[in-house]
């Protein structure tokens, strides 16, 4: 539950390391999935039934919230793994489910676990709202509303006090940062017909973001749409409107991305954390929105739109293939040992050079991902300037690394100079 005038920050974990650097960089909740059975069962690695005591009690060490996604359509088969998944949910303390069918409502109910309602059933109007509030604390809007139109539900659930099976005011979460379907909330079947892979039972081919060619059947005339994937919707960023869907009553902002790097989840999380607490400080201006929307960029995104929330009526459309980051990670090396007394962690680098002045990234299943400007180093136990291949690299670091963790340095892409 979200205090008076405080939108909770709902960020995406589709690994350890994801969802380590949520909880680095400010999230008041997460959401993941659990094997298949979620809407992004194969864009993410995805976490198993006995991670599920691990994800709760780090979460709860930070007083996060944790959400289990099981957002997909269900078949028969799936209803003795829908039990058992929840069933473990429950005895792990997860704070809810986010579902869309109302089997998984009623076995969620049945076991006394709050549910959200997924944005996959397309909530559009105020009778559809109250009817899930019988089921429900949190219901997802529809992502392609005006925040005029969700303004208009957030004030009739106050005026008509909609509560949910707590007893509390029914709180309306919407999309706030990320990727967009060219379906309707969703819900596309393209992929199904052209591969038989479901986009709804979480493994999407990723029709829309290919650029077409149009022919016409008549006169055989064949015309390539230039410089425009005329399915590709840009990704919806609202950090500079953020005021705005402020004003529109909302309890939960939620950052898509379970299929991101855990440096995206860092970097989007870190900045809407700060765009929040500036608007309930009174501080957000357009300079600091400048700042973050460059700080937005350099991670995945393939250009930004604030999608239909100001009344737009048509999408707007990726102009090329893939991300558009002003910045990208270059692989160097592993973690060998951390050294606790001096704070030192020392790394093997396998491919690449590096030198004094780099941006570099740490990444790992409890590291999260970290990143800073490398400063000073010892390459084979001697202070130098640069390591290349093969060199052992000691770097003093206020966080302990493992050998499972990822050294990357940062570098510049061709976005960077346009």
């Amino acid at each position: 539950m979200t205090k008076k005038n405080h939108i909770e920050l709902m960020a995406p974990a589709g690994n350890f390391e994801s969802m380590q650097a949520a909880l680095d960089n400010g999230a008041d909740s997460i959401y993941f999935g659990v094997e298949q059975l979620n809407m992004r069962a194969r864009a993410s690695i995805n976490f198993t039934l006995d991670d599920l005591d691990e994800i709760s009690s780090r979460c709860q060490e930070k007083n996060v919230r944790t959400y289990l996604t099981l957002n997909t359509i269900i078949y028969d088969h799936d209803l003795s793994i829908i039990k058992t998944l929840i069933k473990r949910a429950v005895k792990a303390n997860i704070t809810a489910v986010i579902a869309m069918d109302q089997a998984v409502i009623q076995v969620a109910r049945s076991e006394g676990m709050e549910v959200h309602i997924s944005t996959q059933i397309n909530i559009t109007n105020i009778e559809t709202l109250k009817f899930y509030a019988m089921f429900a604390d949190t219901v997802v809007l529809s992502r392609e509303l005006s925040l005029r139109q969700v303004k208009h539900i957030t004030q009739l659930i106050e005026k008509d006090k909609i509560k949910g099976p707590s007893g509390r005011l029914i709180e309306v979460e919407i999309f706030g940062h990320g990727a967009l379907c060219m379906a309707v909330s969703g819900k596309c079947y393209m992929s199904l017909h052209s591969a038989n892979s479901s986009a709804n039972r979480g493994a999407c081919k990723q029709n829309c973001r290919k650029k077409y060619t149009v022919i016409d059947q008549e006169t055989g005339f064949e015309m390539e749409l230039d410089n425009e994937y005329i399915m590709s919707p840009k990704d919806l960023c609202t950090i500079d409107i953020l005021d705005q869907v402020a004003d529109a009553g909302i309890k939960v902002l939620k950052i898509e991305g379970r299929g991101r790097a855990p440096e995206y989840v860092a970097k989007v999380i870190k900045c809407y954390r700060e765009a929040i607490d500036n608007i309930a400080e009174g501080t957000f201006d357009k300079e600091k929105v400048i700042n973050w929307m460059k700080e937005l960029d350099k991670v995945y995104n393939r250009g930004f739109w604030n999608g239909y929330y100001l009344g737009q009526k048509l999408g707007e459309w990726s102009k090329e293939s893939g991300s558009h980051a002003t910045q990208k990670k270059v692989f160097l090396g592993k973690g060998i040992h951390y050294f606790p007394k001096a704070k030192v962690g020392e790394f093997r680098i396998d491919a690449y050079d590096l030198k004094i002045g780099d941006t570099i990234l740490i990444t790992g299943p409890t590291t999260g991902a970290k990143e800073m400007e490398l400063t000073k180093m010892f390459v084979n136990d001697e202070e130098k300037e640069m390591a290349t291949k093969g060199d052992s690299v000691t770097l003093k670091l206020d966080f302990r690394i493992r050998e499972s963790d990822k050294l990357y340095k940062i570098v510049k892409t061709e976005f960077a100079e346009k």
